[in-house]
């Protein structure tokens, strides 16, 4: 396979839990239909990791979505329309980029081809190492690096935090993302960093800007998802280690923005394109 950026440098090996192929994915989704009226409740929660990764096999045909469309239509509560929602999402962005090629790695919004953007450098780096000095956000890109994976959350995060606090173009994360995730998509994974960009089809408005802090204590309450990929910080206690700097964190970086100030500039940057 030639990766998309180009680079040879090697990947992680993944080894497949369950094993591969189409027995294993049903197994695993029927293993999941037992705890899926959860869902609507804990999918934003990647401290609890009770989401089902069917991505992975629904990315390498193992599994087809009418086939989990048609049990969850059996199944009647909350959590099941939910995650029928998200299975209408991949499927739109697979017609979306079926019918536009270019939003593979172009605006759907023409206008966001004017947004003023930096060039990728240490900062960018330290974004794809975990070292930003933003614990939740160093959280999911460490356990990408580390599982070829990443909680839905927490990419919405670190997507928004990379187009927004560091103004870096949303491609240059959308090609790391593919060059890492197991269960990457090429329509799923570019429509969804357009979504957070604000230039896709049915977009998130651009001025919804991600507060990395504030997420990281909504969403990983306790902090055991940043402590469980962040060893520097594991001996801080409860949601004090979403605000590292606040206490002793030896070898931890410094945040590499302030977050109030970057707001404040990407929709500078916004109001000059509208």
């Amino acid at each position: 396979m030639k990766w998309i950026d180009g680079d040879s440098e090697a990947l992680p090996e993944f080894t497949a839990v369950d094993g591969a192929g189409e027995a294993p994915a049903l197994s695993r989704w029927g293993n999941y239909l037992e705890t899926v009226s959860a869902y609507g409740d804990e999918r934003d929660r990647p401290d609890l990791d009770t989401t089902s990764r069917m991505s992975i096999p629904l990315k390498y045909g193992e599994i087809h979505p009418r086939t989990m469309l048609a049990d969850l239509a059996q199944e009647r509560c909350a959590g099941a329309e939910a995650y029928r929602r998200e299975l209408a999402w991949r499927e739109f962005c697979a017609e979306l980029l079926a019918r536009y090629p270019h939003a593979a790695w172009k605006p759907v919004r023409s206008q966001f081809e004017r947004m003023e953007y930096g060039v990728p450098g240490e900062a960018f780096e330290a974004w794809r190492r975990g070292l930003t000095g933003f614990p939740f956000v160093d959280a999911g890109m460490r356990e990408l690096a580390q599982t070829g994976f990443m909680h839905n959350r927490v990419r919405m995060v670190v997507a928004s935090f990379l187009v927004k606090d560091m103004f870096v173009h949303w491609k240059h994360g959308a090609r790391w993302f593919m060059r890492n995730l197991v269960d990457g998509d090429l329509a799923s994974n570019s429509l969804n960093w357009q979504w957070v960009a604000g230039c896709g089809a049915d977009a998130a408005p651009y001025f919804r800007i991600f507060n990395p802090i504030s997420q990281g204590l909504k969403f990983d309450p306790q902090g055991d998802y940043v402590r469980r990929w962040v060893p520097e910080l594991a001996h801080l206690p409860g949601s004090s280690v979403h605000e590292s700097w606040n206490a002793k964190a030896s070898g931890y970086p410094e945040p590499v923005v302030d977050h109030s100030e970057a707001r404040r500039e990407a929709l500078r940057r916004y109001a000059a394109i509208r």
